[in-house]
């Protein structure tokens, strides 16, 4: 390999993996030997590895009104450093159109966002490559006229075991006027680089998905989603194995209520665990209780760590950052805020949207493909 004057090879390839996407994809242009190397799946994962673990940024997404009072989704890198932040141009299919154009998953760089109707789009917003996926086989539609057909969760990982990124579609069936669980579910993957889906053949799906703001996460090679097991008329997290291709029930700790509808839950990662925070949907004034689940899957392991609050102005929390001292949270008015454990503080980060519009994940930079993957890029 080619390296710069006289560098030694070595630490030439350290100083490219310290380098952003950006200037990574300008320097193809210098010479075969640097296209090669950039383009070389073992640089892709290493600079990918380095990438993961010194998260520098936050990705944040939330919607801004525009002229004629409409909606429009907008982008922003917040340093873990300083709090600052920039916009970010991302030309996506349904970016600005779509106000309700959600985060579903992100993954080494990679983000899935869909509308939960008719698109589903993944994204590397370092490449600034992005696609819409094809049409699913699953028919949102059914042969029986009595039952009503609904997408009723989607999710976006990887699968560890055979080295893919995946995206997973649950479609219920419900009786038109009839039961509080679907007559049958259907399940179908999409794997990334095959530009087809494929249905899950005879898949069980032992729990119902329930919306719960900031629930959905990626973890441990599975994801999340908050459910409902009617059949014992338990609350649990619902999972679904990439590698797999199998669901799981987690179970909640003992002491949530499944009739309380007025208290929200999330599901976040902290210190490397599954961590629940519980608090009340509305309130001028309201508290966080944080749960973590220290042995992944095992409920006895559930341990109740702090309590923060009673908090003014404060909505719903949306991520744990700054080496996970801090807890990043939606303000009330539709601002990003962050409080810090120590200090008890919070801080304004002056990054406004639509009220309970926010999301925010882990950003990687990342020079992975949306149609070739990690290990053959």
């Amino acid at each position: 390999m080619q390296g710069f004057g006289n560098l030694p090879r070595d630490l030439f390839l350290e100083i490219f993996l310290r380098l952003p996407v950006e200037s990574l994809t300008r320097f193809k242009c210098v010479c075969k030997s640097w296209y090669a190397l950039i383009n070389d799946p073992k640089f892709i994962s290493m600079h990918l590895n380095y990438n993961s673990n010194n998260h520098e940024f936050v990705l944040i997404k939330r919607c801004l009104f525009k002229c004629l009072a409409k909606k429009e989704n907008m982008f922003s890198l917040v340093s873990r450093n300083n709090f600052s932040s920039v916009n970010m141009v991302v030309d996506l299919p349904l970016y600005k159109k779509e106000p309700y154009l959600q985060i579903l998953g992100h993954c080494d760089g990679i983000i899935c966002l869909s509308n939960y109707r008719d698109y589903i789009v993944l994204c590397n917003p370092a490449t600034k490559e992005s696609m819409v996926l094809p049409k699913p086989c699953l028919p949102c539609f059914s042969s029986n006229p009595n039952l009503i057909p609904q997408i009723s969760a989607l999710g976006f990982g990887y699968d560890i075991k055979n080295v893919q990124y995946k995206v997973v579609r649950i479609v219920s069936y419900w009786e038109e006027f009839g039961d509080i669980l679907p007559q049958r579910s259907r399940v179908e993957v999409y794997t990334m680089g095959t530009d087809c889906w494929r249905e899950i053949e005879n898949a069980k799906v032992p729990a119902n998905v329930q919306f719960s703001p900031c629930f959905e996460t990626y973890f441990n090679g599975a994801f999340h989603w908050h459910a409902m097991d009617y059949n014992n008329n338990n609350e649990v997290i619902l999972s679904f194995n990439m590698g797999e291709e199998e669901f799981q029930v987690i179970p909640m700790p003992d002491f949530l209520s499944i009739y309380d509808n007025s208290v929200c839950r999330s599901l976040l990662v902290w210190n490397g665990c599954l961590a629940l925070i519980i608090y009340p949907g509305k309130g001028t004034e309201k508290s966080f209780q944080i749960c973590v689940m220290e042995k992944y899957g095992l409920k006895e392991s559930w341990t109740g760590k702090l309590t923060i609050g009673p908090l003014t102005g404060v909505e719903m929390p949306l991520m744990f950052w700054r080496n996970d001292g801090e807890i990043l949270m939606e303000g009330t008015d539709g601002q990003a805020v962050s409080y810090n454990f120590i200090t008890k503080e919070i801080k304004n980060l002056q990054i406004y949207g639509v009220p309970k519009s926010f999301q925010a994940v882990a950003y990687t930079n990342s020079l992975v493909s949306l149609r070739r993957g990690k290990s053959n890029a």
